[in-house]
């Protein structure tokens, strides 16, 4: 009975992990106006024949912009602080839903998670008509390991990579060290196999206090990075970390996209 138990819990763990994952929110609940903030709907196609959403988001005399992949909850509306803190420090933001979120097509996969963030760039390089030396790529969480990827593909300025995981296979085994997670996964998101490929200056940013990814991911990533790096430590838990820690969160974004603008 013991052993069917544990085979009938590896095999909902196979069958159900992308729900797990992937956390969608289709209304949206706000927008920056509601902030004070001037934006522009944004649709724009995918190379496998989507359509998804996103905000432009222009600062006043902007300095860079910045593409921002989100966490695996919710959508671009849960964002509103983020946008608005990107707007203070003197970043034009392009937030944008992956497929199944918000008003964007589809359901969401690893694959099609990158092809997104792909199509992200096209429009902000393309229609936007930014130049990758003023663009900066941000992820927090899942959006971390999305961001990393898209770095990895393309040359930012600079890569944001806030409370993300080494890999999805890793923080499964220490969230989950009863199941044989590493052959379960069907997904890997595995940030540390390409962190040292990015051809561009990486800030990695995590809370010691953590409660979801523990810190010692964000170590682990910088051991294996050899390209220029730097880390920001924050206070509090996984969600609200960058927020809780107020102006020592804005002064690191500020103090390494002033630097890595003035590498070019």
């Amino acid at each position: 009975m013991i052993i069917g138990v544990y085979v009938g819990l590896c095999l909902l763990g196979y069958l159900f992990q992308g729900k797990l994952l992937y956390q969608p929110r289709r209304g949206l609940e706000g927008k920056p106006s509601e902030i004070l903030l001037a934006y522009e709907d944004v649709s724009f196609e995918t190379t496998d024949g989507l359509t998804l959403h996103g905000w432009w988001v222009p600062a006043d005399n902007a300095a860079a912009t910045i593409i921002f992949c989100h966490g695996n909850a919710g959508n671009i509306s849960h964002r509103l602080e983020s946008i608005r803190i990107f707007n203070r420090i003197g970043l034009n933001t392009f937030i944008f839903d992956y497929r199944g979120y918000g008003e964007s097509d589809g359901s969401p996969d690893e694959t099609g998670t990158y092809l997104d963030a792909d199509a992200a760039w096209r429009y902000v390089t393309g229609t936007r008509k930014v130049a990758p030396e003023r663009l900066f790529v941000g992820g927090r969480s899942l959006g971390g390991a999305i961001a990393a990827h898209l770095a990895w593909k393309q040359s930012p300025c600079g890569v944001i990579l806030e409370s993300t995981f080494t890999s999805l296979p890793d923080l499964a085994a220490e969230l989950y060290p009863f199941l044989p997670v590493r052959v379960l996964s069907k997904f890997e998101y595995d940030t540390k196999a390409i962190i040292n490929d990015i051809r561009c200056p990486l800030l990695i940013v995590h809370s010691p206090e953590d409660d979801l990814i523990p810190f010692s991911h964000a170590r682990e990533l910088m051991e294996a990075r050899r390209g220029p790096k730097d880390l920001l430590e924050i206070q509090g838990d996984h969600n609200y970390g960058w927020l809780d820690s107020g102006k020592g969160y804005t002064d690191g974004l500020s103090r390494f996209i002033t630097k890595a603008l003035a590498r070019d």
